[in-house]
C-alpha cells in the first residue's frame, strides 16, 4: 500500500488534516445543540493521529535528512487547520528532481 515512509506519513497528514477539521464541526454540535458525544470520539482519534504524525514527521525528517526548518514548518502545519493539506503539496510530495 505505501511505498516508503514519506507515504504512509503523507496519508497519516491527510487523516489527521481532516480530524482536525471535524473537530470543528463537533464543536458546533457540542455547544450549539449540546450535543457533546462526537467531540469526545473525533477529540480522541484526533489526539491519536496528531501522535502518530508527530511520530512520523520525526521518522521522516531522520531518514531524509530534512532541515530542522522543513521539521517545524511540518510540525507548525499540523496546529493550523488546513495546514497539513498545504504542507502535504509543498513540503512532504516528492519531485521528479528530488526522487
Amino acid at each position: 500500500m505505501f511505498k516508503n515512509p514519506l507515504d504512509r506519513f503523507r496519508f497519516i497528514a491527510l487523516i489527521e488534516g481532516i480530524s482536525f477539521l471535524l473537530i470543528g464541526f463537533t464543536m458546533i454540535l457540542k455547544y450549539r445543540y449540546d450535543m457533546p458525544e462526537p467531540n469526545k470520539v473525533i477529540g480522541m482519534v484526533h489526539g491519536v493521529l496528531f501522535i502518530i504524525y508527530v511520530l512520523l514527521l520525526i521518522q521522516v525528517t531522520y531518514l531524509y535528512k530534512w532541515s530542522f526548518w522543513k521539521f517545524s514548518l511540518g510540525f507548525i502545519a499540523s496546529l493550523i487547520p488546513f495546514g497539513t493539506f498545504y504542507a502535504d503539496k509543498k513540503l512532504f510530495s516528492i519531485r521528479k528532481n528530488q526522487a
